[in-house]
């Protein structure tokens, strides 16, 4: 505890670990849900928008939302879709592919997000969406959604572009409850994200790299899982929260992860902790927990971290939400546990920005395939007909 204690507190040997300076990035995220509100809030929405002379695109109160996008953008939809699970009847899907599902139409809204705004499998789905006459709404900070979405004419919400695509959450999630609002599929939610933003300021004040370890729980996180596999399980309108733990130790920590819910783990995933115990306790637990969490609910977790996880897992130990809002529950379990993520890296010794794999795989498939091109040409021919 001594030597991590020393690596974690101390601020100097962090920065220089940290190159890419993700702890700055981190600390501004209160301030970045509170711009991208703001920018969001200047979308102006169409009545109809004529891409060519042959289709034409028709904006009115969904019947179905699709969010579109990869990764660290893709998650927002996951949010969204937590978040309004038990509220709104419209049904939300995320989608991480080339192609939306077949039931896309002209009533379905598609709310495209790529940070970059050079995914491929997103610039298929925009067009996709284009040709299937859905509504949509992009989301970028630059590439070619912001070219592509702003020569058809489709509404567009203009990110700030320098950040690692993960760290752009604020700017991935609340730009699309935005859009909801001004397609008239939610009311206000103004009180919710004024408790979420004061909460994520307070936890800030409690994970930032002048608290000590003693007193600092994302340290303390990190500690915990420190050379194990991370399984974050959520429940609810934490599933996405979980995945988003879990994509953040694979990204800044470098480090494998498993991701699971309640109920739906007590099917399959307790049976394989029953027998190998050999691999079992090279698994650390995160149990996302809530003090308001549904009785059956409450049940099942504890009784299965007293039947499957206590003594067979290297350590068990839980994220507690804050605040009264889902809204805020959920952001701060996510924000608890991205600053885990970059503290596990840390001692680590590794740099929690460069994700050179992705990069790497990215030149292999442009080299190979040059899905890009076909892209264009697909704009080209939607956009002359």
């Amino acid at each position: 505890m001594n030597r991590i204690s020393s690596l974690l507190d101390n601020s100097d040997k962090i920065k220089a670990i940290d190159k890419g300076k993700m702890f700055e990035i981190q600390e501004k995220f209160p301030e970045n849900c509170e711009d991208a509100v703001r920018r969001a809030e200047k979308l102006v929405i169409p009545k109809k928008v004529m891409v060519s002379e042959k289709i034409s695109i028709v904006y009115r109160r969904p019947e179905k939302i699709i969010v579109a996008g990869m990764g660290g953008s893709a998650i927002g939809g996951n949010i969204l879709k937590d978040w309004l699970r038990e509220t709104t009847p419209i049904p939300i899907e995320v989608c991480r592919d080339y192609h939306l599902p077949a039931y896309a139409d002209e009533k379905t809204l598609v709310l495209v997000s790529s940070y970059s705004g050079n995914t491929e499998e997103t610039i298929s789905a925009l067009l996709e969406a284009v040709e299937k006459r859905c509504m949509i709404i992009a989301v970028s900070s630059n590439g070619v959604v912001q070219e592509f979405s702003q020569k058809m004419g489709l509404p567009f919400i203009k990110l700030p572009a320098g950040y690692p695509p993960r760290t752009a959450i604020p700017y991935l999630f609340f730009p699309l409850a935005v859009s909801l609002k001004k397609m008239e599929v939610l009311k206000e939610f103004d009180e919710d994200v004024k408790e979420t933003f004061t909460i994520l300021g307070q936890i800030r004040e409690e994970v930032k790299i002048e608290t000590p370890t003693s007193k600092n729980p994302a340290k303390r996180l990190a500690i915990d899982v420190e050379d194990s596999i991370p399984a974050i399980y959520g429940f609810g309108i934490y599933e996405g929260a979980a995945l988003r733990i879990k994509s953040q130790f694979n990204e800044n920590a470098k480090s494998p992860g498993i991701v699971a819910s309640f109920p739906e783990l007590n099917h399959n995933e307790t049976v394989g902790w029953t027998e190998r115990e050999d691999l079992t306790k090279k698994i650390s637990v995160i149990l996302i927990r809530d003090k308001d969490e549904p009785a059956e609910i409450k049940t099942r977790i504890e009784v299965t971290r007293r039947l499957v996880f206590d003594g067979k897992a290297r350590k068990v130990v839980e994220i507690q939400s804050r605040g009264k809002s889902k809204l805020a529950k959920i952001f701060s379990t996510i924000y608890i546990g991205d600053y885990a993520s970059i503290y596990l890296a840390i001692l680590y010794n590794t740099d929690p920005t460069p994700v050179k794999i992705i990069d790497e795989l990215k030149a292999q498939l442009e080299k190979r395939v040059d899905k890009a091109k076909t892209l264009r040409r697909q704009f080209e021919a939607i956009t002359a007909s």
